[in-house]
């Protein structure tokens, strides 16, 4: 059979190993038009036609529509373009799945209800923009009007979430569970009072919100630390020039004496400010983002305010 011998559409699947249907169809669509037609109307295709049909299924097992195959085959666009928007689009497709599986790993880890499945699908499939909008209106809501400090809120601002592309079942799950925090109408509360207290305490000059404060914090954790590895009860005599130390470093902060009454009031604070979601907060954002979870805050702070309780009872 020369090139210029017109094939029907049996000769044509059998030579492309095509189903006769398919082609009819993409016939019918316009993208594999026949050369002429039979006396009796049967179709009837020319060289080009082979040609055609590699290039129309090579360009459908690649996910392009019919009419954009047909635009392509009329020189509207070219293949290195209509190749480049697929490939995008596949792009934003296979993140969908990576989350999509990610979510459904979470679920099966959590043993998950079907109600608690359908909120985390529909948290996690949030786009960056949507979540970046979630945590700025927490933001907002907690700190708005407040002087807490340009460094503090910066921090805030600059920890947004960034889910990856391709995220593991436990940065799906911590994204779940940090949307659920922020989202809380107590925690945001919390936040609020604790972030009043800050600003009440700057107004009056205390460096609430600054790098001595994240100082303190490291020396709290470093101090309590040694005495609770080496068995140091927070009621026990050893631990009083720990706290000696750190209650005198708490005094210098706040511009205060060091005493009693400073101590009572220290106490309280810790008690009454410090909010271990707070904490929780940051532990889920860093898993998020894929950055190491810091130590916790909470052990350290609870073995000082034992040891201040125990002190002031015995004063």
């Amino acid at each position: 059979m020369d090139d210029d011998t017109l094939r029907t559409i049996g000769d044509l699947a059998r030579l492309t190993g095509l189903t006769v249907k398919t082609i009819r169809f993409w016939s019918d669509a316009g993208v594999v038009p026949p050369t002429d037609r039979t006396p009796a109307g049967y179709r009837l295709y020319g060289r080009d036609a082979l040609a055609r049909l590699d290039l129309v299924r090579t360009l459908r097992d690649l996910g392009v529509d019919l009419a954009t195959i047909q635009r392509v085959l009329e020189r509207e666009v070219t293949v290195a373009e209509v190749a480049a928007a697929h490939a995008e689009a596949l792009d934003v497709q296979i993140r969908t799945l990576r989350l999509r599986r990610a979510v459904l790993r979470a679920v099966a880890r959590r043993g998950s209800t079907p109600e608690e499945m359908e909120l985390m699908h529909k948290l996690a499939k949030l786009s960056d923009q949507e979540r970046r909008r979630l945590i700025n209106d927490f933001i907002d809501e907690a700190f708005e009007g407040l002087d807490v400090g340009p460094e503090f809120v910066a921090k805030m601002r600059g920890a947004m979430p960034e889910l990856p592309d391709d995220p593991s079942p436990e940065q799906a799950d911590a994204w779940v569970e940090l949307a659920e925090l922020v989202q809380d109408r107590d925690f945001r509360a919390g936040i609020r009072r604790a972030a009043s207290y800050q600003a009440r305490e700057r107004a009056e000059g205390v460096q609430t919100g600054t790098g001595a404060d994240r100082q303190l914090v490291e020396l709290v954790l470093e101090r309590t630390g040694v005495a609770r590895e080496a068995g140091i009860e927070p009621a026990a005599e050893a631990a009083r020039p720990v706290v000696d130390e750190l209650a005198g470093s708490f005094a210098e902060l706040f511009g205060r004496a060091d005493g009693p009454e400073f101590r009572a009031w220290l106490l309280e604070r810790m008690v009454t400010g410090n909010d271990p979601r707070y904490e929780r907060y940051w532990q889920l954002i860093a898993v998020i983002n894929g950055w190491p979870v810091g130590p916790s805050l909470g052990p350290a702070f609870d073995w000082l305010v034992a040891a201040l309780r125990a002190g002031l009872q015995t004063a």
